[in-house]
């Protein structure tokens, strides 16, 4: 087919163009079995950035980019959306290349651009890094999408003398923060949060501090495990997710991550949950460790598409 004109649209214009942006991405999942966007994209449509954008090709593609609201203001996120019979006319890569445009117009940055089930697509794969590299991107990293069937045999054994409640609020803000930019201080997108990333995400609809795990021991926080109700779509069963699981270096090494994922998975299947899940970085060998002895496997592979990009 044919490339449509690509219409910029400004972060005022968001909740107009939403409808046709659903569809499309309807589209594309009708196919792929999961979303294209992302929650980030999802939530900046609803809650626009003043320097976030969206680039709409008729009814066939869309793509997003938003600043980060981490403490790395040059971290941009790219998505497209592309239905099936616009995948062969490189309309992924012109969406792309006019986001990093985007990008370019306002400051520059780091762009990471995701594309979920980049390796279990037969369109996807080669045809895809050719084409984002052709606009400027690079093959960065990849996500595993982990599963396990619950409940899971296993009991929680957490090191003495560790405690474990869930997240109050005005109480744990400051304290998981601190914990969670040590424990993910050279990570893209879950390091360097602030109070207003973590506003953010606990405003969401989703969210259950019921199932926001904290582990103290003599000397503060020492880890926690955020997890994430899905409720079915589709051909996709409910789902209880370990959201960001994370523990203070000075604890690294003491059994308490294990028992912290297996206690979160308790309390999902506790729920009538009977699938968990996970995301997982592809290069990072002790989790993945931790997760296959738990049972989890690979069910789908995300891939980064990287690049800085200069100012105009």
């Amino acid at each position: 087919m044919s490339l449509p004109p690509v219409a910029e649209i400004a972060p005022a214009r968001f909740a107009a163009v939403a409808p046709r942006v659903a569809r499309i991405e309807e589209r594309a999942r009708a196919t792929d079995g999961h979303e294209s966007l992302g929650e980030t994209i999802r939530w900046d449509l609803e809650h626009p950035g003043a320097d976030s954008a969206g680039f709409l090709a008729g009814d066939a593609g869309y793509a997003h980019v938003a600043r980060s609201d981490t403490l790395s203001s040059r971290q941009w996120t790219v998505a497209t959306a592309v239905v099936p019979e616009a995948r062969t006319s490189r309309l992924r890569a012109v969406l792309a290349e006019h986001a990093l445009r985007h990008v370019a117009a306002h400051g520059g940055g780091h762009a990471v651009l995701w594309l979920f089930g980049a390796a279990d697509r037969d369109d996807a794969d080669d045809a895809d890094d050719a084409e984002l590299v052709r606009a400027g991107l690079r093959v960065a990293r990849e996500l595993y999408e982990m599963r396990v069937p619950l409940p899971v045999a296993e009991a929680a054994a957490f090191p003495a003398p560790v405690t474990v409640r869930t997240f109050e609020a005005g109480r744990d803000e400051q304290a998981w923060l601190e914990v969670n930019n040590r424990a993910f201080a050279h990570h893209p997108e879950q390091g360097g949060w602030t109070r207003e990333t973590l506003a953010r995400r606990t405003s969401e609809p989703w969210f259950d501090p019921s199932l926001f795990l904290l582990a103290f021991d003599a000397s503060g926080l020492a880890g926690f495990n955020w997890l994430k109700l899905h409720e079915a779509r589709g051909t996709e069963p409910r789902l209880g997710e370990i959201f960001v699981i994370g523990i203070d270096p000075r604890a690294q090494g003491s059994g308490l991550g294990r028992a912290l994922a297996l206690e979160g998975l308790h309390r999902v299947a506790a729920r009538g949950i009977d699938t968990g899940m996970l995301f997982c970085a592809a290069e990072n060998a002790p989790a993945l460790a931790l997760y296959r002895s738990l049972g989890f496997t690979v069910h789908r592979v995300d891939r980064a598409y990287e690049c800085e990009v200069e100012a105009a």
